[in-house]
C-alpha cells in the first residue's frame, strides 16, 4: 500500500463511488477519517496487502471498524485495462468490495507476524550467503586459483585454502579479503538468525510449539522448515481441506478449459511463495526409499505415534509417486513439484491433529 491512503465510499441503492480525497497513512489522519464517516457500524473498509503490512488494519480494528486486507493478485481487472493509478485502484476496490468479488487474506496476530518476519529474515540471509559465495568463487575462477584435488567447495579445508591465498596485486588482494569477509559475515548471520528462531519457538504459544514438533516427524522437514511452514500458515484450521491448502501455496495446475476441451498448464504460483519453496525443497528427499535415519529418528522423539504413522505413510506414498512419474519419463522438476503438492496434504493432516490435541490439553 502506498504511503498515502485514498479512501472511497458508496451509499444508497444506486450507489456511486465518491472521493474523499487523499488521506496520509498516519494514525491521527485515520482517526479523523473514521469520525468524519459516521457510526462505524454502518460501513466497512478494505485495502490491498502491501509493504506497509497490517498496521492500518490494527488501527481500524481499534477504532471498531470492520476491515478486510485484500489479496492484490486476486483483484478483478478488466481485460485491456492498462491504466493504473491510486485513484483508479481505489475506485476498483470500492466497486469490487461492494459486490463481494474480493478475496481477503489472513491477518496474523502480533506473535505470528513477528515469527514470520524472523523466518523470512533468515531466508533472506541464506540468499545473501549464496550470492556472497558466488562472488568469491567466480573471482577465484577468473584469477585462475584452484584448490587441491579432492577439496570440496565451502568445506573447512576449502575456507582454510581461501584464507591462506595471497595475490601479488594489491587490488586483487583487497578483492579477495572483501569477498572472504562477506562470506564469513553471511555465514555468521545465518547462524545467529537460526539461534534466534530456536529461542522464539520456545517462547511461542503451546499450539505453535506442538505443530512445529509434530511436523518434524515428516521426512525432509527439520526445525527451520517446520517453523517456516507454521509461521506462513498460521492456524491450520483456517483451511477446510488439504486441497484448499494446496491452492493457497500455488502448486496446483492452471487450467484453460472450454466445452469438452480440458487443458491444464503449469502451476499457478499465485499463492505463498515462501511456503511453496520449503515444500518443494522437502519433496526432494522422497526420491529416496522409505526409511528412518538417525536425524529423523531424533526428531521423532516425543512425537505421538499417530503422527509417526502419518509420516511413515507419507514416505511410502510419495516415494511411489516419485518412482511412478520417473518411470513415465516426466521432467524431474515437475515430478518434485507434484510430490510437494501431495506432501502438503500430509502437512495439513498433521497440523490439524496437532492443533486439535494442543487445544484439548489446554481446555483440560
Amino acid at each position: 500500500m502506498p504511503r498515502r491512503l485514498r479512501s472511497r465510499c458508496g451509499c444508497g441503492a444506486g450507489w456511486t463511488v465518491r472521493s474523499l480525497g487523499t488521506i496520509p497513512n498516519r494514525a491521527e489522519s485515520i482517526r479523523k477519517l473514521v469520525q468524519k464517516l459516521g457510526p462505524v457500524e454502518q460501513w466497512k473498509a478494505c485495502y490491498e496487502a502491501g509493504p506497509t503490512g497490517y498496521v492500518l488494519y490494527w488501527q481500524l480494528a481499534e477504532l471498531g471498524v470492520q476491515c478486510d486486507v485484500i489479496a492484490p493478485t486476486l483483484v478483478p481487472v478488466k481485460s485491456g485495462d492498462r491504466a493504473k493509478t491510486d485513484r483508479r485502484d481505489a475506485e476498483r476496490l470500492a466497486r469490487s468490495f461492494r459486490s463481494g468479488d474480493l478475496t481477503a487474506v489472513w491477518v496474523p496476530d502480533a506473535g505470528s507476524e513477528a515469527l514470520r518476519d524472523l523466518v523470512r529474515a533468515r531466508e533472506a540471509a541464506k540468499q545473501d550467503k549464496l550470492r556472497a559465495r558466488h562472488r568469491l568463487s567466480k573471482f577465484l575462477l577468473r584469477s585462475g586459483q584452484r584448490p587441491a584435488t579432492g577439496v570440496k567447495a565451502w568445506t573447512q579445508l576449502y575456507m582454510a585454502w581461501v584464507r591462506q591465498l595471497r595475490f601479488q596485486l594489491a587490488a586483487q588482494e583487497s578483492t579477495r579479503l572483501d569477498y572472504l569477509h562477506e562470506v564469513e559475515h553471511m555465514a555468521e548471520r545465518v547462524v545467529r538468525l537460526e539461534q534466534a528462531i530456536a529461542e522464539a519457538v520456545k517462547l511461542a504459544s503451546p499450539e505453535l510449539q506442538e505443530v512445529v514438533k509434530d511436523l518434524q516427524a515428516l521426512r525432509g522437514i527439520a526445525q527451520i522448515s517446520a517453523v517456516t511452514v507454521a509461521a506462513e500458515l498460521g492456524n491450520m484450521t483456517r483451511f477446510a481441506s488439504a486441497r484448499q491448502l494446496m491452492g493457497y501455496s500455488g502448486v496446483v495446475p492452471s487450467e484453460d478449459s472450454s466445452g469438452k476441451r480440458t487443458q491444464r498448464g503449469g502451476i499457478t504460483k499465485t499463492g505463498n511463495a515462501h511456503l511453496r519453496r520449503i515444500v518443494v525443497e522437502a519433496a526432494w528427499s522422497y526420491r529416496l526409499r522409505p526409511g528412518v535415519g538417525p536425524g529423523l529418528r531424533k526428531r521423532q522423539e516425543g512425537v505421538a505415534e499417530e503422527m509417526k504413522e502419518i509420516a511413515w505413510k507419507a514416505q511410502h506414498r510419495l516415494h511411489k509417486r516419485y518412482a511412478r512419474l520417473v518411470a513415465a519419463g516426466k521432467d524431474q522438476r515437475k515430478i518434485v513439484t507434484a510430490v510437494g503438492r501431495e506432501l502438503l496434504g500430509f502437512i495439513w493432516a498433521i497440523g490439524i491433529k496437532a492443533e486439535t490435541a494442543s487445544r484439548q490439553r489446554m481446555a483440560t
